[in-house]
């Protein structure tokens, strides 16, 4: 059965720069033929934060190619996502992962997360090896 998925940043990120911390579970999950993607702009807005601020360095350009030749849909935030992640019960702080589980929540989407601080949230977490 294929599945509708969110990728949470740091799936996007190790699974484009091939890190050897993505998981067995994470590589099935995104290998699987039939499954469609999603990455937020959230994710994306994260990404060029961290990417800025050299927390965490890749080639910009080999990334943002790689995503655009993924079949990745993205995901713009909108108002419903905005008052959903506003209206969740306040189990994690950071403004990004919010707006993961609120999207994933009003789109209907799986979201594909290391994250144990959003299974409050009722978010199926993977995990680590």
């Amino acid at each position: 059965m294929s599945m509708n998925l969110l990728l949470d940043t740091q799936v996007v990120l190790w699974w484009f720069l091939d890190s050897p911390r993505l998981t067995k579970p994470a590589i099935d999950i995104l290998e699987k033929p039939g499954n469609t993607f999603f990455i937020s702009a959230a994710s994306l807005w994260e990404i060029w934060i961290k990417h800025a601020k050299h927390a965490f360095p890749f080639d910009a350009d080999a990334l943002e190619n790689a995503i655009a030749m993924s079949g990745m849909t993205e995901l713009v935030v909108n108002g419903a996502h905005a008052r959903a992640a506003a209206e969740l019960p306040r189990h994690h702080a950071d403004p990004f992962d919010r707006m993961l589980v609120a999207q994933a929540r009003v789109e209907e989407l799986d979201l594909v997360t290391y994250d144990k601080a959003l299974k409050p949230y009722g978010v199926p977490v993977l995990r680590r090896k």
